[in-house]
């Protein structure tokens, strides 16, 4: 399991990078009167947080990988499938905007 956590770790380290260059396209966008949207993803997305930045969905990804480390394998396993389709989401939205983005 411990491999299981270290690739969802270097994932979210994938999508901590490029969030941060997204963050600040976003940023200018909205300084420039565009982007005007209230969240990135959708409330059924399953993510709490509610942004229009990237970060805070990066961050909650990252807690909740690090939280994987103190679970047993049972609750590691039930959680897994939801973590696993969050960062497929946030990579998919980040390598779709970064093409829009250009």
């Amino acid at each position: 399991m411990q491999t299981i956590i270290q690739t969802l770790s270097e994932n979210v380290q994938v999508i901590y990078r490029k969030s941060i260059d997204a963050d600040q396209v976003i940023s200018r966008l909205q300084h420039d009167g565009k982007g005007k949207f209230s969240a990135i993803f959708a409330e059924d997305a399953g993510f709490t947080t509610s942004s229009r930045l990237f970060k805070p969905y990066v961050e909650e990804l990252a807690n909740e990988v690090l939280a994987l480390e103190q679970k047993n394998q049972d609750a590691l396993k039930e959680q897994l499938p939801s973590i696993v389709k969050k960062i497929e989401l946030m990579l998919k939205t980040l390598n779709q905007f970064q093409k829009t983005a250009r």
